[in-house]
């Protein structure tokens, strides 16, 4: 649906003859109702040509306007960044007023912006305390580590690299220049920035345990994997091992080693680009998927508890990824049928690649899996001409754009346009969503678990936009109901450790959730601290 749409965006990676290794990098996209109307909005970051040294041709904001369209805003918004080279997006309320603020990572200085409320943003990075240049920052993403009520940001960084410290790399002694490898830098330490509550943070990376020089990251994604309450950190590095941070009350312990979810079923690191978590055998824990490099799977850790992971990525169907080079990724349910199914975009790093390897492409289709009991079905040849575009796919976030009920899909494309797509039927079957409104809890209840019991089944998960490569996606949360006309009960258990219970809710509605000034127990429908005015019952022009 782009170009109907009116999705106008064209990525900058400026490449060139010197190989840069940032050209490769791609740009992020986010999903977000900056003005509250009801209906997502969409961010492109953009790149730059960094040979000439030229400036990137900006950001972009897209405002929806209810009607299946998107008009350029950045003008008016002020949202066009510095004109260096923007890498990830990440939306959350830092300041706690309501409205979603941006933060762009950059190979260089990062920017956030806050939203006035008007329509405009304002540069806030100084003001913040968040200014640094120099580092090549990737993906990134807001949570509530501490559970003091704010949203902190975390900043994944990739690699040591100077542009006049190019090296000239080839393959196996050939005239070809090439990309280089990673292995060619050292790594670059994670950012964690704690929400000081009045508009500022403070860096808190060393003393949380967080400042790994050895990591290359990547893809970002946060969960409570051990369920007691606090948000623990997975990060996907490029040809080194992946870490997993284990909350322990504000600071953290890289438990990667110990669960598994490290390295290979091999024991072997892997190049991880993007990361999601989600519950995708419906046993109540939330279980990790990372996307890889061409010729290695994508990895599925399933979670055994107490922080324990089985890779299962051989025995779940997921080998018709092999050739491909996945980046972003989410598990969501697209068919509404109660499970959570698996997308991957796909496109190489090496532009040149035909000339070592007739096996590999640089452009490649994207993947869809369908779950069955806990085994993929690769679908992609049935889902619609869209999964036969070839393309650089980087970037890439599901939101449900058009308030149908099921979720679309936004890709980032490096040095080309994005493609959205719509989903058309996964409305077929019945479905609920839920926005979080927090109190006590950070605005949008980032961190909620929210629990979906219907007749046939229970599902878990977690309020959580920040998942897939350089972008974020639509901070309501989305449940598929199968056949079933309504849900029997809704638990939420807010960051603050409140809990709410509502029953007899019907199905094919956005539910708002406010979150109540004490605990509640489990009460009537009637009794419960609902608030449901906006609710939406699958009319795309109605907020």
């Amino acid at each position: 649906m782009t170009s109907e749409a009116g999705v106008v965006f064209r990525h900058e990676n400026g490449t060139s003859n010197e190989k840069l290794m940032v050209e490769t990098f791609g740009s992020g996209v986010a999903w977000l109702d900056y003005d509250n109307d009801g209906f997502l909005d969409l961010y492109f970051a953009n790149g730059s040509n960094l040979a000439t040294k030229s400036s990137s041709p900006g950001n972009t904001l897209l405002r929806n306007t209810g009607r299946g369209a998107f008009v350029d805003v950045t003008a008016s918004a002020g949202v066009a960044g510095s004109g260096g080279f923007a890498t990830g997006v990440a939306v959350g309320d830092y300041d706690d007023d309501g409205l979603l603020d941006i933060f762009v990572a950059y190979f260089g200085s990062n920017i956030l912006y806050r939203n006035s409320g008007d329509g405009t943003f304002a540069d806030v990075t100084r003001k913040a305390g968040l200014g640094r240049s120099g580092r090549w920052s990737s993906s990134a993403g807001f949570l509530d580590y501490d559970r003091d009520g704010d949203l902190d940001l975390y900043v994944v960084n990739y690699l040591e690299y100077r542009l006049e410290e190019n090296p000239h790399c080839g393959f196996h002694g050939e005239g070809y220049r090439m990309y280089c490898h990673p292995s060619y830098f050292d790594g670059s330490p994670d950012e964690l920035y704690r929400n000081n509550g009045d508009g500022t943070f403070t860096d808190v990376s060393v003393e949380a345990g967080i400042a790994n020089p050895s990591g290359k990251g990547l893809g970002v994604t946060f969960a409570d994997f051990d369920l007691d309450g606090d948000i623990d950190i997975y990060i996907a590095n490029d040809a080194v091992r992946n870490f997993l941070y284990r909350n322990d009350g504000g600071t953290f312990v890289d438990v990667a080693y110990s669960a598994g979810v490290g390295y290979d079923a091999d024991g072997k690191p892997q190049a991880g680009m993007g990361t999601d978590s989600g519950d995708v055998d419906g046993d109540g824990r939330l279980d990790l998927f990372v996307t890889n490099f061409s010729e290695e799977l994508n990895a599925l850790y399933r979670n055994l508890g107490r922080f324990e992971f089985e890779d299962v990525s051989q025995s779940t169907g997921l080998r018709s990824a092999f050739l491909r080079l996945g980046f972003g990724t989410k598990l969501f349910d697209f068919d509404n049928d109660g499970d959570l199914d698996i997308y991957v975009t796909n496109g190489h790093v090496i532009d040149n690649i035909r000339l070592y390897n007739p096996h590999l492409s640089y452009e490649q289709k994207d993947l869809l899996y369908e779950n069955a009991d806990g085994r993929f079905q690769d679908v992609s040849a049935v889902s619609g001409p869209a999964f036969q575009i070839e393309h650089v796919g980087r970037g890439a976030a599901v939101g449900d754009y058009d308030n149908d009920g099921d979720l679309d899909i936004v890709v980032s494309n490096c040095g080309q346009s994005p493609i959205l797509m719509r989903n058309d039927g996964g409305n077929r079957n019945h479905w609920i969503t839920i926005k979080a409104r927090g109190t006590a809890s950070n605005s949008f209840g980032l961190g909620a678990k929210v629990r979906v019991e219907t007749g046939s089944r229970v599902q878990l998960k977690e309020i959580n936009n920040v998942a897939s490569y350089l972008s974020s996606n639509d901070i309501r949360l989305y449940f598929g109901l199968g056949r079933e006309p309504k849900v029997e009960r809704i638990e939420i258990i807010w960051p603050s450790g409140k809990k709410q219970t509502l029953r007899d809710i019907p199905a094919n509605q956005i539910l708002l959730i406010e979150e109540a000034p004490s605990e509640v127990g489990k009460q009537p429908a009637s009794e419960d601290p609902l608030h449901s005015g906006d609710n939406v019952k699958g009319n795309a022009n109605e907020p």
